[in-house]
C-alpha cells in the first residue's frame, strides 16, 4: 500500500509533494556571522575645514502679507524695496495667490518698502535692518483709492 501511495505522489506532484509527503524537511542554511567590528580611527589632531557659511547668513529675511480692505488676501499686488537713501527699487516681487510675499536683504542698512496694486493706494512701510534682527514679519492692509485718483 505505500508504494501506491508513492508512485500516486510521484505522479501527481512529482519530487516535491514527496518530499513534503515524507515529513523530509530541507534545513535551512544558517544566517551570516555579522562582520567584525571595524575599529574608528582615532581622530586627527589637524584642523578641520571650517564649513561655509549659509548663503543668507547674514541677511533679513522679510515675510510679509497684503490683505484687501476687507480682510481677504490680496494676490497680485507689486512689492518693492530699496535702501532709504537710494531712489532705485533693487528687490521687487509679485504677492502670491494668499497674498503673501518673501525678500532676503542685507543686514546693516534702512529700507523702505512699497506695496501697490490698482486702484488702491500706496502703502509704504520704513524696515530697521540695523537692529540686529533676522526675521520681520509684516502685514499689510491696502485702502481704496478715493474716486479722483484711481491709477
Amino acid at each position: 500500500m505505500t508504494t501506491g501511495r508513492l508512485g500516486l505522489l510521484l505522479v501527481l506532484g512529482g519530487v516535491a509533494a514527496l518530499a513534503s509527503a515524507s515529513g523530509a524537511r530541507a534545513q535551512e542554511p544558517a544566517p551570516p556571522a555579522p562582520p567584525p567590528a571595524a575599529q574608528e580611527p582615532a581622530p586627527s589632531l589637524q584642523p578641520q575645514p571650517q564649513k561655509k557659511s549659509p548663503k543668507h547668513s547674514h541677511d533679513l529675511r522679510i515675510l510679509g502679507t497684503v490683505f484687501t480692505p476687507e480682510g481677504y488676501s490680496f494676490p497680485g499686488a507689486q512689492v518693492r524695496i530699496h535702501r532709504a537713501a537710494e531712489k532705485k527699487f533693487r528687490w521687487v516681487d509679485v504677492t502670491n495667490s494668499l497674498g503673501e510675499f518673501a525678500f532676503w536683504v542685507p543686514l546693516g542698512a534702512q529700507y523702505e518698502l512699497v506695496v501697490q496694486a490698482r486702484g488702491f493706494e500706496e502703502q509704504s512701510r520704513r524696515i530697521d535692518a540695523d537692529s540686529g534682527e533676522r526675521f520681520l514679519r509684516l502685514s499689510l492692509r491696502m485702502q481704496r483709492a478715493p474716486e479722483g485718483k484711481k491709477k
